[in-house]
């Protein structure tokens, strides 16, 4: 029995854009917008490199109902790399390729097979011992099985499946030409190479039933490494398939414990940490992070307080860190004060009156801002303009920003009594 290596991928998207960076200032748009043609030239060098026999594509390569043949082109020239290099192809279309005029319209080269979209087709391959049994989509919808049509497992052969399914379902996909691992498995074939599901899977082993998830990310709801399954028959027998990833822009949702951070320059130097850990564990792709920022902590008001200025100190850490490789996609503030309030403003003591001055204070947006104001008269005409009027004024127009001070400033100030009762 023969001895080779297939590659399986699915969901390529081919000039799909990437969604959530384009906008921010600095990003490197080219390498962005051509992430996912990049994508695939890597998965083409990888098939080279790996003397790989067979191709699989399982659907979804390209994106939508996209008119730029260019984009057919770069694919046809990719198919021809392989047809130098002896590696043949087979591939079904997915629902995002039923719309498309590129696949309407140019032939691939000779080594590449389309699977036949009215029915199950059959590609033989004798000097392989294998049969690829294999159907694509015309329409962008098919909430019906198929299977129904499928042939049993040939005997005395390799036998793999080709489709673009949800199959048992996923939150993140609609159906789409519905089964089961069980009415997969029914049919005797040794490897199911499926697509349309973009998270990397193995539903069974016996037989195997593989997603590899999508080629690149294209937004943060895609995080984590993205690629493809090399998968090795030895003897006539496939064995574990073994993942590599093809990414090219990686996209993490980072999450930042800052419940020991004292200050806002310890909570930046918590995230430049995980930051350099995700940096290594990319190994050199481009990588656009969210940051989450969590946990009880005495930076709290002062983060909340001006979100912007949080984010671009840390997309300006990003930039000190590692220049365009790294792009922070957004930064997400979940943290709290690490001050009981509540118990702290039943306290008949100093502590306990501020507490419940200033909550009154700011119960109505008007009576805090009047109160602050009536405070800061005294002071109003030898402060500076830009004190007095504007962003930087210190009775803030916006009711939101206000009470963030206000905040920030009891926090302060009920942490600074706390800490001289303790002295």
């Amino acid at each position: 029995m023969a001895s080779f290596t297939i590659l399986h991928a699915a969901d390529i998207h081919l000039d799909s854009p990437l969604r959530g960076l384009e906008r921010y200032e600095g990003a490197p748009v080219d390498r962005i917008r051509g992430a996912t043609r990049e994508a695939f030239r890597a998965l083409v060098d990888l098939a080279i490199a790996e003397e790989v026999r067979l191709v699989l594509l399982a659907g979804d390569l390209h994106d939508v109902d996209w008119r730029d043949y260019n984009t057919g082109l770069f694919f046809n020239a990719q198919m021809a790399r392989l047809r130098e290099a002896g590696v043949r192809v087979v591939l079904a279309s997915g629902n995002h390729d039923a719309a498309s005029e590129i696949t309407r319209y140019l032939e691939p080269p000779a080594n590449v097979t389309m699977a036949p979209t009215r029915h199950p087709g059959r590609v033989e391959f004798p000097d392989l011992d294998l049969v690829v049994h294999a159907q694509g989509f015309a329409t962008r919808h098919c909430p019906e099985s198929v299977l129904g049509a499928w042939p049993p497992a040939e005997p005395g052969t390799l036998n793999i499946g080709l489709l673009h399914t949800s199959a048992a379902g996923h939150p993140a996909h609609e159906p789409y030409a519905p089964c089961t691992p069980d009415e997969l498995a029914a049919l005797g074939y040794d490897y199911w190479a499926l697509g349309h599901v973009h998270e990397r899977r193995i539903l069974r082993r016996a037989p195997w039933i593989v997603y590899p998830g999508n080629l690149q990310g294209r937004h943060i709801r895609e995080p984590g490494p993205r690629g493809a399954y090399l998968v090795r028959v030895e003897d006539g027998r496939i064995t574990e398939p073994e993942f590599r990833a093809l990414d090219v822009v990686r996209w993490e949702r980072c999450t930042v414990d800052l419940a020991t951070a004292a200050s806002a320059a310890a909570a930046l130097d918590a995230v430049r940490t995980q930051l350099e850990r995700l940096l290594q564990q990319a190994e050199d792709r481009g990588l656009a992070v969210r940051v989450v920022l969590t946990g009880a902590t005495p930076a709290h008001a002062r983060l909340v307080r001006d979100p912007e200025q949080t984010l671009n100190e840390i997309r300006s850490c990003a930039l000190d860190l590692a220049g365009e490789q790294l792009w922070i996609e957004s930064v997400h503030s979940q943290t709290r004060s690490p001050l009981d309030l509540a118990a702290l403003a039943q306290r008949e003591d100093a502590v306990g009156e501020l507490l419940r001055f200033l909550e009154a204070v700011t119960a109505s947006p008007e009576q805090a801002q009047a109160a602050v104001q009536a405070a800061l008269e005294p002071l109003e005409a030898k402060l500076p303009a830009d004190l007095r009027r504007g962003p930087d004024s210190l009775v803030p127009e916006d009711p939101e920003a206000l009470r963030a001070l206000l905040t920030e400033v009891q926090e302060g100030l009920v942490a600074q009594l706390l800490a001289e009762e303790e002295a």
